[in-house]
């Protein structure tokens, strides 16, 4: 193992509602892009330990770090134990909130010592532009240090005695702080070189507490896993990029979904599917400001929407289509795991299952708030698109890079798209061609038990002749396509048990390169979570509470899940991953009614 990298699972999470930050439990911030989360990195270090940058502020003599956030936020702490002493690191972001702050983009960090005298590290060593930008270090007194570049500035503030590193590249400083006090830490990006005031950062923190915790207040989940669903509503919330309302997957990039592996992919954009099941999921908790900005979102991507190839797959936070991927030569990954890619050349290909996914959340949405004339006008237009190409072969939502095939799970999502759009359509008395979306719907729905229905397999297969089994099947009662005790789904559902199932942890696939990709990847932790609800759905609640209990514990030590699970146990894949979180969401609630209506019969 090399010890330069710490294990992906061995961080926390900060944010602004912007970007975030990982903190490492040795005190290390090793990732951000500051402003925003596709935005070239600051400190990258989880992706090359000497070229990417870091910000280190640990206990010097600790060997056993405790890490934990503050009740009902996205404030992290961490505590160090040292044979004479705990000290404590506290870390947070300030929201971009109206109430809150403008956008400052600033990472604070409070250093204290709450029993003994604690010795304290610090080193900030920016790497600008993924390291691919030289900077200056200038130290200013009273200050602390300003770094400057051609791609940026940023200004570190504090009262510790700072000194340039022997390298020139950074700063650092050693310092004892007694029992009961507190060393203050700001760094800014493009911030005014200026002295930190007296309290700054104590109101920064409460405002920041205050924020977090009328925020997830407004969830209205009561049930038996409370902490484990709060923490995945607080952590899809830092997901969120406020100023557009579009929800990245995941923060990070090239992450491996195997160690030295080429399965490394850049998360850092709003993927129509993956937000549209994130508004799903928050709605379920009753977090409805988060589902009408992204339908808002979605609707202007609707309207840029060109005749060729209609809404993309995934989109920029700013709603930009131009994503193009590119390696970064200098890197040498995450403990060797190369290529690091920006950028994503899947923003290309066609996924004709994200209509019904947006579908499904415009109309969970519509219970509860009546959309606009506006967004059903234009969401009409792309099911026209839709209805002239859903025969057509596509990536699917595995976005292979392999052949184009008819997938199962695309031709399902079509049935949705049509399902859904019928039903708002008479809920709300809207115009629309209601007999040729029943149509299209009918042929889908035939289609896949038709053509899709592999009888030797004794399942649905991945597509049409492929005798594949596909975790994305799984949902086919969460969709209502399919009755929870149909014979089918139910065959289905066994088989995926005995075939991609090891104990709680689901492979999405055979691997054996039809998805035209080498090497392996671990279990997917969104697909974990589908077969909680499939159990639960199909009524075999004992298997599925095991299940999710078991699979509560392979979360990090704060709740966070990366998108999969290694041989070992391992967090594999960018982090944390929005799919997961919001799969979660949605299997405790559908177990916790489930349970409740079982035990009051």
């Amino acid at each position: 193992m090399d010890e330069r990298y710490l294990p992906i699972e061995e961080h926390g999470i900060i944010g602004d509602l912007r970007t975030v930050a990982l903190v490492g439990t040795n005190g290390t911030i090793d990732w951000y892009c500051p402003s925003r989360f596709d935005a070239p990195s600051l400190f990258a270090s989880l992706l090359d330990a000497d070229r990417g940058g870091f910000f280190r502020l640990a206990a010097r003599a600790s060997t056993r770090p405790k890490q934990l956030y503050m009740p009902d936020t996205n404030i992290l702490l961490t505590r160090y134990l040292t044979r004479d002493s705990v000290g404590e690191v506290v870390d947070f972001m300030v929201p971009e909130t109206s109430d809150v702050a403008a956008g400052r983009d600033l990472i604070v960090r409070q250093a204290s010592s709450v029993r003994g005298s604690t010795s304290f590290e610090l080193v900030c060593r920016p790497a600008f532009d993924y390291g691919r930008v030289a900077h200056e270090v200038r130290l200013v007194d009273g200050v602390g240090a300003a770094f400057t570049s051609s791609a940026g500035e940023c200004v570190l503030r504090t009262s510790a005695p700072l000194r340039v590193t022997d390298d020139g590249k950074g700063v650092e400083a050693t310092f004892v702080v007694e029992e009961g006090e507190q060393v203050d830490v700001v760094l800014e990006w493009r911030g005014v070189v200026r002295p930190l005031v007296i309290g700054e950062t104590d109101d920064l923190f409460t405002r920041t507490s205050e924020y977090w915790q009328r925020w997830v207040s407004g969830s209205r989940y009561t049930g038996r896993w409370r902490e484990m669903v709060q923490r995945s509503a607080l952590t899809l919330k830092l997901l969120v990029y406020h100023p557009t309302g579009a929800l990245v997957a995941a923060p990070t990039t090239s992450l491996p979904e195997q160690l030295g592996g080429a399965r490394n992919w850049d998360y850092r954009y709003a993927w129509l599917r993956d937000a549209a099941f994130t508004v799903y999921g928050l709605m379920r908790l009753g977090f409805l400001d988060e589902a009408a900005a992204f339908m808002e979102w979605i609707q202007k991507r609707c309207e840029e929407a060109s005749v060729e190839r209609d809404v993309m797959i995934m989109y920029g936070v700013d709603g930009s289509e131009d994503l193009p991927e590119t390696v970064l030569e200098h890197f040498e990954g995450y403990r060797g795991s190369r290529p690091v890619r920006i950028g994503n050349s899947a923003v290309g290909q066609r996924q004709l299952d994200v209509y019904g996914e947006v579908m499904d959340s415009v109309y969970l949405y519509n219970r509860e708030v009546p959309i606009s004339y506006d967004l059903w006008t234009t969401l009409g237009k792309r099911l026209d698109w839709l209805a002239d190409h859903w025969q057509e072969p596509d990536e699917g939502v595995w976005e292979v890079r392999g052949p184009r095939q008819r997938f199962t799970y695309s031709a399902l999502m079509t049935w949705v798209a049509y399902d859904r759009a019928l039903r708002v359509a008479r809920d709300r008395g809207l115009p629309a061609p209601t007999e040729k979306w029943r149509k299209i719907a009918n042929k889908a729905h035939r289609f896949v038990q038709e053509d899709c229905w592999d009888p030797d397999l004794g399942a649905y297969a991945m597509h049409p002749g492929s005798g594949l089994l596909d975790a994305s099947l799984l949902v086919m009662p969460l969709v209502k396509f399919a009755g929870p005790t149909d014979p089918r789904f139910l065959s289905t559902l066994d088989r995926i048990g005995e075939d991609l199932v090891a104990d709680s942890l689901v492979s999405r696939y055979a691997i054996n390169g039809h998805d035209g990709l080498d090497g392996d990847e671990g279990t997917f932790n969104l697909c974990s979570f589908w077969y909680v609800e499939a159990l639960t759905r199909a009524g075999r609640l004992k298997e599925a509470r095991l299940v999710f209990e078991k699979m509560l514990t392979y979360s990090n030590h704060l709740g966070l899940y990366a998108e999969e699970i290694g041989p070992s146990g391992e967090a594999l894949g960018n982090f944390p991953q929005a799919f997961t979180h919001l799969a979660l969401i949605s299997a405790a609630v559908n177990l916790d009614a489930a349970l409740d209506r079982h035990r009051g019969r």
